[in-house]
């Protein structure tokens, strides 16, 4: 199977990657989010895995436009505790270490370990695992980076602080993409959608009254902006449930009470 990530090898999304489909998979690495949805689309991949939101940093809402404008269907969805790491090149110890590179998500989360360390100057890059790499072809003496154990393993670099994060309990919700054609149902136990309501009162209410009749719990919901019409919003909403009647009641009686509604995807929950 191929699948395309955002970053490198050693990165979370390869992590992700890995403990969804095995070891056995065709990782195409992307520099960035933007450019995944085409090689879907093209296909020249079968998989995308994205980052959807952090239990820390909240959702990351160019992700949620990239899934509705390419018209991507959410298939799963994966939990990843994040870890992070100081690592450089072995023999290095932390006294050595003068710049530490990482992605700045990275570096706000390991912002409390590095007041102890105010000769370490902290600089944002694009990916935790592509600064692991760079350390390690080009030898780079004094310089750290923040990133998972198996960047550490694959560059073989040496960890010299582990789990640094300020908060220890952090994790990061992952989205299984694919095609609208690969899309599943019926053996489905939670749902994601977007919906689009008029601006009278009490309209969303109305929504959430629907869902909660018919035994949908909520589990998140997020309001973007729609581009083209200021001040006007769309919602994105997942839910789960125990019958597929019931969600399939909910969103026939849904489809009624709101401008517009898509199905972005059905899918099994996954433990956090």
């Amino acid at each position: 199977m191929r699948v395309a990530i955002q970053g490198i090898k050693g990165s979370f999304h390869h992590i992700v990657a890995e403990k969804y489909f095995g070891e056995n998979i065709d990782l195409v690495e992307c520099l960035s989010f933007s450019e995944m949805p085409k090689l879907l689309l093209d296909k020249k991949v079968e998989v995308l895995i994205m980052a959807i939101e952090n239990s820390i940093a909240g959702a990351i809402l160019p992700n949620y436009a990239l899934i509705d404008d390419n018209n991507l269907a959410i298939n799963g969805e994966y939990y990843l505790s994040i870890c992070h790491n100081l690592m450089g090149l072995p023999g290095q110890k932390i006294e050595d270490i003068t710049e530490v590179y990482s992605h700045p998500m990275a570096l706000l989360q390991c912002h409390s370990f590095f007041k102890n360390y105010p000769h370490i100057k902290l600089i944002e890059d694009k990916d935790t695992a592509s600064v692991a790499k760079r350390i390690h072809d080009n030898q780079l003496k004094g310089v750290g980076a923040i990133a998972s154990d198996l960047a550490a393993n694959i560059y073989n670099l040496n960890i010299i602080a582990p789990e640094i994060q300020t908060i220890k309990d952090n994790s990061t919700r992952f989205f299984i993409l694919a095609g609208t054609e690969n899309r599943t149902s019926v053996s489905s136990n939670k749902a994601s959608i977007k919906f689009i309501t008029s601006d009278d009162k009490g309209s969303l209410a109305t929504v959430l009254t629907i869902l909660a009749k018919h035994n949908l719990n909520l589990s998140k919901i997020q309001s973007m902006p729609v581009i083209d019409t200021p001040w006007k919003y769309a919602f994105f909403a997942d839910f789960i449930f125990e019958s597929y009647a019931d969600y399939y009641n909910a969103i026939v009686e849904v489809k009624k009470e709101v401008e517009t509604l898509t199905v972005l995807g059905e899918y099994n929950k996954s433990k956090r």
